[in-house]
Order: structure tokens, then sequence, then C-alpha cells
């Protein structure tokens, strides 16, 4: 049975590509008016998990709910509930922006002309401007107007700061995302640049080689991680291998690390190893996701025999 509450459920989702494993046993929920952030780099399964949501790929083994159905089962009562704006921006190079909005009207009968237009002037489009000759930021921007004038239940954003200008980025982006979630609709941001995706989310999942490496509201993943500077009092040739950290930065006798829930035993650790901590503070999203991508296993997982 699929919670009222979540809008996407997938369950033990795993999908391969010939002998490569792009997804292992992902089980993960995305509750209902939140801003869900996808991180992880590029090629840790990301687009392929969202491949999966939007019906265009057929779950190998496990199972994916949007909705409460299967998006392959039921491709126009999901995808018209869902705006997407993918990475790679295909649009017909031939349209006029005008055109190009008739077009995506026709898919959408909850489509805002009013809303559309707003989002037009607000994006500094056009109307008579053949998308061919628009820039890759410019194109990204037409493709934002078409994944929200329909005021889509759940916006998917797939990269969607590529080819964007830093102002836009920030400003008009992250107005949107909060907007959107503010009016009880959800979003998954997927992104590999972390610290927009620490700026807008509520929750986050982190990918990392086709593994779902933690999923959790995103103050509980900072809370629950610590940052700490130590200084050795010998230079050390190599990273150290106190217990309790996930990850090591630095060199000679200073060193830096991320450590979760393991906070008392590395302090003790390092001072049996005559170690003093130096400095403590919250780790940013990127720390944290830096620190678990190291612990994690270095090869993605294989297909079974």
């Amino acid at each position: 049975m699929t919670s009222k509450n979540n809008v996407v459920e997938i369950r033990w989702l795993t999908r391969r590509f010939w002998r490569k494993t792009a997804l292992a046993d992902i089980t993960l929920d995305i509750p209902r008016g939140v801003v869900f952030g996808l991180v992880g780099e590029n090629g840790a399964g990301k687009t392929t998990l969202i491949k999966h949501l939007l019906g265009l790929l057929k779950a190998q083994e496990g199972t994916v709910s949007v909705f409460g159905m299967n998006p392959v089962d039921n491709p126009v009562n999901v995808l018209g509930r869902i705006g997407y704006l993918s990475e790679s921006r295909e649009m017909p190079d031939w349209m006029r922006v005008n055109q190009f909005m008739s077009y995506s009207q026709a898919f959408y009968p909850q489509w805002d002309t009013k809303f559309a237009e707003e989002l037009r002037e607000m994006f500094e489009l056009a109307k008579d401007q053949r998308i061919k000759s628009l820039s890759r930021g410019q194109r990204a921007r037409v493709g934002l107007l078409v994944a929200l004038a329909h005021r889509p239940d759940f916006l998917v954003l797939d990269e969607p700061s590529s080819g964007l200008d830093p102002i836009v980025r920030r400003d008009i982006l992250s107005a949107i995302i909060r907007t959107v979630a503010d009016e009880g609709r959800t979003i998954l941001f997927s992104s590999h640049l972390l610290d927009e995706v620490e700026r807008v989310a509520d929750q986050v999942a982190m990918l990392h080689l086709g593994r779902l490496v933690m999923s959790a509201p995103l103050d509980q993943i900072l809370d629950e991680h610590h940052l700490l500077t130590l200084l050795f009092p010998d230079t050390l040739t190599f990273a150290p291998t106190l217990p309790g950290g996930l990850g090591w930065s630095g060199e000679g006798r200073e060193w830096t690390c991320v450590c979760n829930g393991e906070l008392e035993r590395l302090r003790s650790a390092a001072t049996k190893a005559g170690a003093s901590i130096v400095e403590q503070r919250r780790p940013s999203l990127e720390d944290v996701f830096l620190a678990r991508a190291r612990s994690a296993p270095s090869q993605p997982a294989e297909a079974r025999s």
C-alpha cells in the first residue's frame, strides 16, 4: 500500500545496463510538499532514477510508485501531474518561443496561460525568438517555464542550474523552488552542485556509484555530522585511521575529518594518538557527501549472476 503522505515510493529498485549496475537496491520515499534534493557526482545514477519516475525506464527489479501508480502502466495520469526540466534541454529548434508555449499547452489541461506569460516576462524571453537562436541559459529558462506553467503537483528538476548565470541560479531559481513548495507541491531537485541543494532542500538523498548512501532531512544530516581539524604531534605520511572518521583530508601534522555519531569515540582515539582538536564545526552538505563517498565502496555494484 502506498502512503498518502508520499508522492514517490521506490522499493528495492535495481537497474542494469549490460553488466553495469546503474542503480542497486534503491529504497526511497519522497514526501508530499517538500523540496527533495537528489545529489551525487556525474554518473551516480540520478538521471537514471528520474527516468524511472517518468516511466521512461521500467524497473528490472523492485517497484516504483508515483502518486500511488506505476508510471509505466499509467503514463497519462502520472505525467499530467509532473513538470519536468531535463538536463539535455531538448526542444524543437525551428519553433519560436510563443509557438513552443502553445505546443506545450496542448499536453496539459491545467496550463495557466496568465502564469505562463508572467514567467516569460520574468525570464526575459522574447515571444518571437526562435529556439535555435537561444543561449543555453535561455533554453533552460524556456524549459523551466514549460515545467511550471501547468502548476504541477510534482516538479522534477534535473540539473536545473546548468547554463544559468549565477544571478538567475541564486535569485529566480531559488525563489521559484520555495514558492512551489510553499504552495504544498513537491519538488525533486537533482544536482551535483551541493551548495545549491543545501540552500533550498528540506530533505536530501545521496547517490554514489548507483547506491543510496543516505536519505534524511537536511538538518538531521548536518546536525549528526561533525567536522574536526586535528593536529598530530608528528608529520603523517598517510591519512589517519582513527575510528569514527568517515573521510580525511590534509597533510603533514594537520588533518581534517568528518564523523557521524562517533564524536566521543574519535576524541578518545585522537587523545591516545597524542593529537589535539584545534577546530570543530558543523559541516556543509558537500563536506558530508565527500566524506560519505570516500568511505563508501570504491566500485559500483556488479550484476549478479
